[in-house]
């Protein structure tokens, strides 16, 4: 029987993460870092993906290749497993977790419903869903061959569950219906996946709660009434569930959504 450092070792295993430069993103990095993986970090921001990836591989004695990409370019999404097989030549886990998160600006996105547009959610289902969709069929022939694939889509809470927009009242903050629905038809795409590909490769999504990063005041003190934990995520919260899921410690779990969310919807 292996033991538990044996089966959380990722010594010699290649880990792709979208958004891998991002706040979530990052500390997934690290985490596999930590346990041994080399990583590919995809993302859109060049200057500070070169630096996040030459941290984590100074710190952690790993290799780190960087793919810029824009997700919503299906075109530059399907060289990417090209470029690892050119790089690496193999592939062991694919984190689908780039997100189309828009911003207070971006006009249709954070608005009343009636006036979400059509613009905004197409771009939000690109990245959000089509994104994972072509990278994951794209990279399955590299995880088949691994022995050991695991693909792991970060979802969210608004994919499993419906807002209360009491939460954003008096702010500039929303909820737009893409990013919902984006993430509630990545969560099916996992369970549709691991089905699938099983038995070579395993599918599964975790579901992320509220990160705290500067919201409203008047806001955060809402989000924590309504957490058992009695507050909103930080980064570090998610290196246990994706080292878990990435790692041999859930060898025998597939199709799962691993909700990591301090109890928010247990009420």
């Amino acid at each position: 029987m292996k033991s538990i450092q044996e089966l959380m070792s990722m010594k010699g295993r290649v880990s792709l993460i979208t958004g891998g430069a991002g706040h979530i993103g990052q500390a997934m990095a690290i985490a596999l870092a930590e346990l041994g993986s080399d990583l590919v970090l995809v993302d859109i921001d060049n200057a500070r993906t070169e630096h996040v990836a030459s941290q984590i591989s100074e710190e952690y004695g790993v290799q780190v290749e960087i793919i810029i990409c824009d997700l919503e370019n299906d075109n530059d999404v399907r060289k990417i497993p090209k470029t690892i097989t050119k790089r690496f030549g193999r592939l062991n886990v694919l984190v689908n977790n780039a997100a189309f998160v828009g911003s207070t600006d971006l006009e249709g996105w954070v608005a009343d419903f009636g006036d979400q547009s059509i613009e905004t959610w197409r771009r939000a289902i690109e990245v959000n869903l089509t994104a994972a969709f072509i990278l994951t069929q794209g990279c399955r022939e590299l995880l088949d061959d691994s022995g050991n694939g695991s693909v792991i889509n970060i979802a969210s809470i608004y994919g499993i569950y419906g807002p209360d927009l009491g939460l954003y009242s008096n702010t500039n903050m929303n909820n737009p219906a893409a990013y919902a629905a984006s993430k509630g038809g990545l969560l099916q795409l996992t369970r549709w996946l691991s089905t699938v590909l099983a038995p070579k490769i395993r599918v599964n999504a975790i579901s992320p709660g509220g990160v705290e990063r500067g919201q409203p005041k008047s806001f955060v003190k809402r989000y924590i009434a309504r957490t058992p934990l009695a507050r909103m995520a930080t980064e570090e919260d998610f290196k246990g569930a994706i080292a878990y899921l990435a790692s041999d410690m859930s060898r025998y779990v597939t199709g799962e959504n691993l909700i990591v969310d301090g109890g928010w919807g247990v009420w």
